[in-house]
C-alpha cells in the first residue's frame, strides 16, 4: 500500500521561544490534517534546542525546554554541543529524565563504553502502514570538551558508518538526524549514499526547498525558531521511496496567536524567580564600560587569571552586558550580565608567541565588531582588558617591552595564558588556534567565576 509521511523538523532554536508559540500551533495543525487523510507525521529537533542565555533554561538547567518538546509532541531529538557540552555531567545525564519522546544519539558514550541510558544509536520507526524508516542521530565532534565533563565521544562518520550497517537490512529509507553542520552533511551524502534524508543543525543553514546532493536531500531550517521544516515523503506499495520534497514555514508569517506576547514574557520572568538566590552585597556601584577599562571588567579578568592559575590573562570588555548596582545582586543579576556559555581556557606558550598574540590584541578596530557566535552572546567585541600584561612603548607610541606580572617577557620562556574558551574558534589568534597545549575549564561558564571573584571580595 501506498503511503506519504510527514517530517517536521527544527533546530538550533538556542532557547529563543518568542517564536515557539507558532511553532506549537503549527504542528498541532498539521498532525490533525495529515491525519485527517491518513497520512504519517513525524516530528523531530535537531539539537541545541537547550541554550543557557534564557534565564528559564539556566534556572532549570534545561528542563524547561524538554518540557516544551513534550507538550509540543515531538517524536525523536538529537543533542547538540549545547545540550553536550554547557552542561556538567550530572545535569545532562538527568536532562531526559522526562522526555516524552526518543533522543538519538549515536556518537556519546560513558567513559566506559557504555552508552548513556538516555540515548539510543538508532531507532526504527513503523508507521501505521507499515513503513520502516531508521533513525540515526549524531552530535559535533568536540571530542575535547565530552571528555572535559566526563563524557566519551565517537568519531561521528565511524559510528554512522557501523549504525547504517545494523540498519541497511531492516528498514525502508534512513533519516539521520544531524548536529554536525552543512560541510559535514554534504560529506556525509557523498559517502554514504544509502541515506534518504539528512535533517542538519549547527551551523545555522537555511535550505527553502531542501538540496539534493546524490540520493540524499539535504535540509535544515536555519536558526532560533525562525523556520519549521517539512519534508513530504511518498512511498510505493512496495514501501520504496518515490517522491521527497522539502520545504520551510516562516513563523514570521504565521498569525500571532491570543497571548503569545505575555506567554513569552511570563517565561523570562519564571526564570529569573529561579535564579533569586542572593550572591553577594555590594557596598558600591560596579560600573561596566565596552570602550574603556572598568572596575568590573578589570576584576573579571583577574578573576579568570586567578580561578586558572596562569601567568597573565585577558578578555574583551563587551563580554559585560551591564553593570552592578550596589545592593544584593541575585544569581540573575549575574546571568543577565554575563549570559554567555562560555568556559575560561588556559594555553600554554612560549614568550614570543605570546607577545605577537598580544600586539595583535591592540587592533585598534577590534572594539566596534559586532560579534556573533562562538558562544558570544552580547553585541559588540569591546576593547581588550588585561591582567599581569603591561605595555612599554617608546615616545612615538610604539611597543618596545611587555611586560608579565612586571617582569620583561622572556622569548625563551613558557607562558600560561588565561583567556575565555571563544578566542580558540574562528580566526580571533591563529596562533591560538593551532596551538595544541590548550586546556578549557569546565563546566564552569565565566558567571560562575565572577560570582567567585565577588564572594571573596565582598564577603
Amino acid at each position: 500500500m501506498s503511503e506519504t509521511i510527514h517530517l517536521y523538523h527544527t533546530n538550533d532554536l538556542h532557547s529563543h521561544f518568542e517564536n515557539w508559540p507558532r511553532i506549537k500551533q503549527l504542528l498541532s495543525e498539521r498532525k490533525e490534517l495529515h491525519k485527517e487523510v491518513g497520512e504519517e507525521t513525524i516530528c523531530l529537533d535537531i539539537g541545541d534546542h537547550v541554550d543557557r542565555w534564557h534565564p528559564f533554561t539556566e534556572g532549570t538547567l534545561g528542563k524547561v525546554n524538554v518540557g516544551l518538546l513534550n507538550e509540543a509532541g515531538y517524536h525523536y531529538a538529537a543533542i547538540g554541543n549545547n545540550e553536550g557540552i554547557t552542561l556538567a555531567h550530572e545535569d545532562l545525564d538527568s536532562l531526559y529524565n522526562a522526555a516524552e519522546f526518543k533522543v538519538l544519539a549515536a556518537n556519546i558514550y560513558q567513559p566506559g563504553g557504555e552508552r548513556p541510558g538516555w540515548a539510543l544509536p538508532y531507532t526504527i520507526h513503523i508507521t501505521l502502514k507499515g513503513t520502516r524508516i531508521g533513525m540515526i542521530g549524531l552530535t559535533a565532534f568536540f571530542k575535547k570538551f565530552y571528555e572535559n565533563l566526563g563524557w566519551s565521544l565517537s568519531e561521528p562518520f565511524e559510528e554512522l558508518s557501523r549504525q547504517l550497517h545494523i540498519l541497511k537490512d531492516q528498514c525502508d529509507f534512513i533519516v539521520v538526524l544531524s548536529h554536525l553542520g552543512l560541510p559535514n552533511d554534504e560529506r556525509m551524502a557523498r559517502d554514504f549514499p544509502e541515506i534518504d534524508i539528512i535533517l542538519g543543525g549547527h551551523t545555522h543553514h537555511i535550505l527553502h526547498n531542501g538540496r539534493q546532493e546524490g540520493n540524499s536531500l539535504l535540509c535544515c531550517a536555519g536558526k532560533f525558531g525562525m523556520y519549521v521544516g517539512h519534508v513530504e515523503i511518498r512511498v510505493d506499495d512496495r514501501n520504496r521511496v518515490v517522491q521527497k520534497t522539502a520545504r520551510l514555514y516562516d513563523t514570521n508569517e504565521l498569525p500571532e496567536l491570543p497571548g503569545e506576547r505575555a506567554w513569552i514574557d511570563n517565561l523570562y520572568v519564571k526564570g529569573r524567580e529561579q535564579l533569586q538566590e542572593t550572591c553577594v552585597s555590594l557596598p558600591e556601584n560596579l560600573e561596566s564600560e565596552w570602550f574603556k577599562p572598568s572596575r568590573l571588567s578589570k576584576m573579571l579578568c583577574e578573576a579568570v587569571r586567578e580561578w586558572c592559575r596562569a601567568d597573565c590573562a585577558f578578555l574583551n570588555a563587551g563580554l559585560l552586558l551591564e553593570g552592578l548596582p550596589a545592593g544584593e545582586v541575585t544569581n540573575g543579576d549575574i546571568h543577565q550580565i554575563l549570559p554567555h556559555p562560555i568556559n575560561p581556557c588556559v594555553v600554554e606558550l612560549s614568550g614570543s608567541e605570546l607577545k605577537e598574540i598580544l600586539i595583535q590584541s591592540l587592533n585598534e578596530e577590534w572594539p566596534h565588531i559586532q560579534l556573533k557566535g562562538f558562544g558570544f552572546r552580547g553585541k559588540i567585541m569591546g576593547i581588550i582588558v588585561y591582567d599581569h600584561v603591561e605595555f612599554i612603548k617608546t615616545e612615538n607610541g610604539k611597543i618596545r617591552d611587555v611586560l608579565i606580572d612586571g617582569k620583561e617577557l622572556t622569548q625563551d620562556r613558557r607562558y600560561k595564558l588565561a583567556i575565555p574558551d571563544m578566542y580558540t574558534f574562528g580566526s580571533f589568534f591563529p596562533q591560538i588556534q593551532r596551538s595544541k597545549h590548550k586546556e578549557y575549564f569546565m563546566p564552569e561558564f565565566l558567571r560562575d567565576i565572577m560570582a567567585w571573584k565577588l564572594k571573596r571580595t565582598y564577603s
